[in-house]
């Protein structure tokens, strides 16, 4: 018996510690089965780090470069140093001219402190309205930009004009900088950031959509969550065809809703956030995780669960957009949702700002200029290749991932020739047709999408998996596909490189060479006018685009503000552009005196208008507006009893010279003084 129990005993000692020993064992299995890395070699190790360097700075130097190449090109348009301040404040056209006087206010404070109570509780550049400006117009750019003139002690080197634009051109240096990087990690080889660098300046916008681009850019964008939704979609299908891991995904989903609620409380309770598609979508993902089912993935059920996830991911967020703009209150932009409705044909309307919106050039669809551009300079033919073969790619992993079930591999070889297999291409190509999508119809969207066409096809062109991609699909035979890959990329974006450098090169120099005038002598006259002779509290009416360079260039108050992400100052904007309809003298002197208004601009080059484009002259809009113009019976000219007032108003004759008084013109601005009492002549 004892010689029984022993082995019975020893074998119960044996099992006791089973699951501790087999962990151990299976890990030193594991260790054992790894290969062990040999030493990389110092030379491997050198040709690593100076490929790694010379990227680097190849990428900043390209930043720089474009930089400097904006701010001699800006410097030959408008001959900047050479004029005085005020020439130098009227190149700021539109909106641009309403965000630098902020920052010129800025400067202007006693403290930091001050400024920003002023611009927060402004009442000083609108009539009868006290605006958050920091709110409303997302300053915070403007008021990183003072602080930093003011900490680095620039004010004693540097005119505050300098530092602004520099901070413009620097940003988008950084902007090219990021490009040049994307495309280099996406294809391993920074030849490809050279070729998206070259591609993006060459097929750059004209100089004030450019201009308008870059400002943009620098400022916190007030609908950039309109695109963070489009990539949170991209996001979607990737985790939806399990393309990417679901974990990751939604660590990024996190990080909009933490950027969602930090921008609220930044932008002082900004509750077009809350009530926004994004956060809407965020959450509706994560309550359809919390709701999913762990079944076999492959399986028929996997594939009707993951159908039945994305009815219920839709379904949640229309849902819950509904009840957050139920319950919490929100000025969200309803005349971009109208404007869309018209733009899409689902409604018609004749309201003047719809129609005016409509009409803007950027709202359009795109050219055949810009397309021809694009073509010319041979990247809208590379970009199309790039695109069909990643998306057919794409398609198939897809589907080979469905009728499987199995995940990603998680390392790819050349031979494979699958570059669909990459999740970070996957997302790349739905992002840009997305993009893509968009800026179809509107073409001022085109400053998103045309650097992420550069980015993509000069990833494809210097990528070996993209050509082996091809070769695959096309059977190559005859000779080794891979060694042909290899050459490929590395050929033919040399050829496009010498190519577009014989060819674009002679172009950029000639630009810098070439000395462009800006000329604007009336409206410097018109603004000298006014500091000399208008008195400090007046408020001044006319179009939205000119009171935007009167508040920057003078300080007056204007009636209205070249800004369209507020109804009432749209509302404002068609009332006061009445001075170029057929409305009585009486009419237009209500609508200005309901405003405080105490002079009145008119110009010219909006009265005389000849547009190019059919209907879309201001007075043209106004007319159907106002029903002067009957546009389903061919657009015969109603009868109206009064003539345009723009016109009317410059002859002085009564019943305008009782409410109008001429007291400045030139030969595109006339200026009248509203009538505090009205004197009728016969």
């Amino acid at each position: 018996m004892a010689e029984e129990e022993g082995p019975t005993i020893e074998l119960r000692q044996r099992k006791k510690p089973k699951s501790s020993e087999n962990k151990e064992s299976a890990k030193e299995e594991k260790i054992n089965n790894t290969a062990i890395p040999e030493r990389v070699p110092k030379h491997i190790l050198f040709q690593r780090f100076a490929k790694i360097f010379i990227g680097c700075l190849a990428a900043v130097t390209s930043g720089m470069m474009y930089a400097l190449y904006l701010s001699a090109y800006h410097e030959r348009k408008f001959w900047f140093s050479n004029r005085q301040e005020l020439e130098r404040e009227i190149t700021f056209q539109g909106d641009s001219a309403i965000y630098y006087s902020y920052y010129k206010d800025m400067l202007k404070a006693p403290s930091f402190e001050r400024g920003v109570y002023e611009l927060t509780h402004n009442n000083k550049t609108v009539s009868l309205k006290t605006i958050n400006a920091v709110q409303q117009m997302s300053l915070y750019p403007e008021l990183i930009a003072s602080v930093l003139y003011q900490a680095t002690g620039s004010n004693e080197i540097i005119e505050p004009v300098y530092f602004y634009i520099g901070i413009v051109f620097g940003l988008q240096g950084i902007y090219v900088t990021a490009l040049f990087v994307t495309s280099w990690l996406m294809s391993g080889t920074w030849l490809a950031g050279m070729l998206t660098v070259a591609w993006f300046i060459i097929n750059r916008f004209c100089y004030l959509l450019m201009s308008a681009s870059t400002y943009t850019f620098m400022m916190m964008w007030e609908y950039s969550h309109y695109l963070l939704f489009l990539q949170a979609i991209s996001l979607f299908l990737l985790d939806g065809f399990s393309l990417e891991q679901s974990d990751k995904v939604h660590e990024v989903y996190k990080i909009y809703i933490f950027s969602l609620f930090v921008g609220y409380l930044l932008q002082f309770e900004n509750s077009a956030l809350l009530v926004s598609p994004l956060l809407s979508f965020v959450i509706a993902l994560m309550l359809a995780k919390c709701l999913q089912l762990n079944v076999k993935k492959g399986t028929f059920v996997a594939k009707i669960m993951k159908v039945i996830n994305f009815y219920l991911v839709c379904t949640l967020t229309v849902t819950l957009n509904i009840v957050m703009k139920m319950f919490v209150p929100h000025k969200e932009n309803g005349h971009m949702l109208k404007f869309l409705e018209v733009k899409f044909g689902l409604n018609m309307t004749k309201n003047f700002t719809m129609n005016w919106l409509l009409c803007q050039e950027s709202l359009q669809a795109p050219s055949q200029e810009f397309f021809l551009r694009l073509t010319q300079s041979s990247l809208l033919p590379f970009y199309i290749l790039v695109l069909i073969t990643c998306f057919l790619s794409m398609i198939q992993v897809i589907f080979r991932r469905i009728n499987s079930g199995k995940s990603l591999k998680e390392t790819i070889t050349l031979e494979d020739g699958q570059i669909g297999e990459r999740p970070e291409i996957i997302y790349h190509v739905i992002h840009t047709i997305l993009l893509g999508s968009l800026a179809m119809i509107i073409e001022g969207l085109k400053y998103l999408w045309t650097p992420y066409v550069c980015m993509l096809a000069a990833f494809g062109v210097c990528s070996p998996e993209l050509w082996m991609t091809l070769f695959k699909w096309l059977r190559l035979r005859t000779v080794h596909p891979v060694l042909l890959a290899l050459i490929l990329s590395m050929a033919v974006p040399t050829i496009i490189g010498l190519s577009l450098w014989k060819e674009f090169f002679p172009r950029l120099m000639t630009e810098l060479m070439e000395l462009q005038e800006f000329y604007d002598p009336d409206t410097v006259e018109l603004m000298t006018w006014i500091k000399r002779q208008a008195p400090v509290a007046a408020v001044f009416a006319g179009s939205p685009q000119l009171m935007g360079v009167i508040k920057l260039c003078t300080g007056w108050m204007v009636t209205s503000l070249p800004l369209y992400n507020d109804d009432d100052l749209l509302k404002r904007n068609e009332n006061i552009y009445q001075i170029y309809s057929k409305r009585s003298a009486e009419d237009i002197y209500k609508i200005l005196t309901s405003y405080k208004a105490n002079y009145l601009i008119v110009e010219d080059a909006i009265c005389n208008e000849v547009g190019t484009m059919r209907g879309c002259r201001v007075k043209d809009l106004l007319d159907i507006a106002n029903g002067h113009v009957v546009c389903e019976e061919g657009d015969k000219i109603t009868h109206s009893k009064h003539g345009r007032f723009c016109h009317e108003v410059k002859i002085n004759y009564s019943p305008y010279v009782n409410y109008f008084t001429r007291v400045y013109w030139n030969r595109s601005y006339f200026v009248y003084k509203i009538n505090t009492v009205i004197s009728f002549q016969s």
